[in-house]
């Protein structure tokens, strides 16, 4: 949306001069009628909503990562307009999602009004039915803030039977950050491109100052089961068959399983659960990791002067492959902003808030912290870019929005620690989990008895 909105005035003057004389009088002419023009100039970079007639509370809830945190910022402002309060709730992500789940799985009133997720998120949510569908303002409001410089792929990820649930904000994935001068020194030419490479690469990385060479996000089984969903496509497997019977147990899941648990091993050891994809993007920043493969939203302390002393040895390049030949393992992300249906505010208002947050001028200003999901935006942006948006496009692809997703995202959560905390092998946890996801498919009504 342009926010430099102009005010047209008229301005009448009229004047009368009269005058007389000793035997007659006249009456002076008219002056013509002037019109002026005046220009009232808004700050681009406010919240410029008129106020609403009565006083409103928008609570937001999202999950911090510096251009998310400059986004619910945007929101914030309109705190500057009369009649509306803002409250941003920043949690950890799994606390986020278990508030969500939470409030909104009661069916009463929704005490956020603006809630940040993805695609992985929605897979629950939109089936569900806890989010509103947003095509009427998308309709209503599309031209005022420009929407279609936002491709419909990114808003494919918040898109459930036919409707659009969520607004695009920043796009995201697993890439790679290395020190070229590690690199170097360890006669190693640019980044690895599959696991096997990285394998290769933390045995040659043998600096003393290093914690470890490599850091890849095994900390938790949350954060197993998104590199296990990007391990397992590489290999050219997925999570379920059209009738949603698991297929993540099958030689393809205990192929990248157990090459998730060789790159655990060499470059790791047991030290991978003090390295979840947070420590990582500080190791990589205060040099004390060589390299890393983790959220691209994690990353802007990398070449933030004031973080790392590191900035002009840290490189950037797209998400190894775990099959040597196959995609990217790197999934498809876009941070999204989604309306609960159960809002007691009024939807209009919070959407036009989003959008004052999500429109060019913003994103704009935004470019330097993430990879904003407005295509015409080309200046200014972050420098790992370039391997956010060909992991995107090699990569392997978004979450299925499908309500049985999540209860395999809990199985796969609850079994993969056991293999690399070394109680299970791969195929003794994946057929656990198969059948614990089967189970509660079933009672679901997902998987047909």
């Amino acid at each position: 949306m342009i926010k430099l909105r102009y005010l047209l005035g008229l301005l009448m003057i009229g004047a009368f001069v009269l005058g007389a004389c000793a035997t007659d009088a006249a009456e002076a002419p008219e002056e013509a009628e002037e019109a002026a023009e005046v220009v009232v100039a808004v700050d681009p970079e406010a919240c410029n909503l008129a106020a609403p007639a009565e006083a409103v509370e928008i609570n937001l809830i999202h999950w911090p990562f510096a251009s998310m945190d400059f986004m619910a910022a945007e929101v914030e402002k309109c705190q500057e307009v009369e009649n509306i309060s803002v409250n941003v709730q920043a949690l950890a992500f799994t606390d986020v999602v278990d508030a969500i789940n939470l409030a909104l799985s009661t069916g009463n009133d929704s005490p956020y009004d603006i809630v940040h997720g993805t695609a992985a998120e929605f897979a629950n949510w939109g089936p569900q039915g806890w989010m509103m569908p947003l095509d009427d303002l998308i309709a209503k409001y599309g031209d005022e803030y420009g929407l279609d410089d936002i491709s419909a792929g990114a808003f494919s990820g918040a898109t459930f039977d036919g409707k659009v649930y969520g607004i695009p904000l920043i796009g995201d994935s697993q890439v790679i950050a290395y020190r070229t001068d590690l690199f170097e020194a360890a006669g190693l030419s640019g980044a690895p491109t599959t696991y096997d490479e990285i394998i290769t690469a933390c045995e040659a990385l043998t600096d003393p100052s290093l914690d470890v060479p490599f850091q890849i996000d095994f900390s938790a089984g949350w954060a197993q089961e998104f590199e296990f969903l990007a391990a397992l496509r590489s290999f050219g497997g997925d999570y379920v068959n059209a009738d949603n019977t698991p297929t993540f147990n099958g030689p393809e899941g205990v192929a990248a399983l157990e090459k998730m648990v060789a790159v655990k091993e060499a470059c790791m050891g047991d030290a991978y659960l003090s390295f979840g994809y947070i420590e990582g993007a500080d190791g990589v920043s205060n040099g004390t990791i060589a390299f890393a493969s983790h959220w691209a939203t994690s990353m802007p302390g990398m070449w933030d002067p004031e973080v790392t002393d590191f900035m002009d040895v840290i490189a950037f390049a797209p998400a190894a492959a775990a099959n040597p030949g196959g995609g990217l393992s790197g999934t498809s992300w876009l941070n999204f902003f989604f309306i609960p249906l159960n809002t007691q505010n009024d939807p209009d208002l919070i959407f036009r808030m989003i959008m004052e947050a999500a429109d060019l001028e913003s994103m704009t200003r935004g470019a330097s912290l993430g990879v904003m999901s407005r295509s015409s935006i080309t200046e200014g942006v972050v420098p790992n870019a370039i391997a956010v948006n060909t992991t995107i496009a090699e990569g392997v692809g978004a979450y299925e929005i499908n309500p049985a997703i999540p209860l395999v995202q809990v199985a796969l959560g609850e079994e993969l620690p056991f293999v690399f905390g070394g109680s299970k092998t791969p195929q003794e946890a994946l057929d656990a989990a198969a059948a614990a996801y089967t189970a509660e498919a079933i009672a679901q009504g997902y998987i047909s008895e």
